[in-house]
């Protein structure tokens, strides 16, 4: 199984939580391990859970962020710490915590993709070249469950991560594979795929309709197939600009 991150996320007001727990939750590599409403809570579910990363608010009651990051550093197995606040002051205090990033709110998607981004760098393992899987021309070496699948790209639909499972639906068929979205995505770059979310990756090929969803997402419909896919914001333009809209 794809090792994946244990986040916890710690701030006082359970909004701020809710939003920073859905936009990690766009990433296959995290995995949120519990949340805290204060810096003494964030300390106790850290010694309970064992998360990679903390992400932690500076103003909180009974321990303020900056205490619980020098307690949580201390821990047998301390964790990164990515500072999430609305005080752009503390900045330079939050790094002698040794902290990965800090991140100001309203969160900005992008900054928090870098952000995973360094986290990713630091914690999980550099994928190894797929050496043992020999080539077909023209075709995408997979491995199924007990077996190695030799798709045609041009058959492919969309690829999604579901589960910590990626997904590859073609014209025919649906199946499950081990290899990374980024992996599939990196490997297909010959061809009219396109990521539209974090969970997934689209043939252009086949988009028959995009459409305005809400708060700047959008909708997207595959030719032959009902299910509408999200669009995530952050790839609107970009997509827009590939379709030539």
């Amino acid at each position: 199984m794809e090792k994946t991150i244990k986040v916890l996320v710690a701030d006082d007001e359970r909004y701020s939580r809710d939003e920073l727990k859905h936009l990690l939750s766009e990433y296959s590599s995290i995995e949120i391990a519990g949340e805290a409403d204060s810096g003494e809570s964030a300390i106790l579910q850290s010694i309970q859970h064992s998360p990679d990363v903390v992400f932690l608010d500076v103003e909180m009651p009974k321990l303020n962020g900056m205490e619980a990051a020098k307690s949580l550093l201390e821990l047998k197995k301390p964790p990164l710490i990515v500072f999430a606040t609305a005080y752009p002051q503390f900045a330079a205090e939050a790094f002698r915590y040794e902290a990965v990033d800090y991140l100001l709110k309203p969160y900005d998607e992008e900054q928090l993709e870098q952000t995973v981004k360094r986290i990713e760098k630091q914690l999980l393992p550099s994928p190894l070249p797929d050496t043992e899987i020999s080539r077909q021309p023209g075709k995408l070496a997979v491995e199924g469950e007990g077996e190695i699948l030799y798709l045609d790209p041009a058959q492919i639909l969309y690829m999604c991560r579901e589960e910590k499972v990626s997904q590859i639906i073609t014209k025919t068929a649906r199946y499950e594979v081990k290899t990374p979205l980024k992996d599939l995505e990196s490997r297909l770059g010959a061809y009219s795929f396109f990521r539209i979310h974090k969970s997934y990756i689209v043939n252009l090929d086949y988009v028959s309709k995009l459409t305005p969803w809400f708060n700047g997402a959008y909708q997207l419909e595959i030719q032959g197939f009902k299910e509408k896919l999200s669009v995530s914001r952050n790839y609107v333009k970009a997509l827009r600009q590939k379709l030539e809209l």
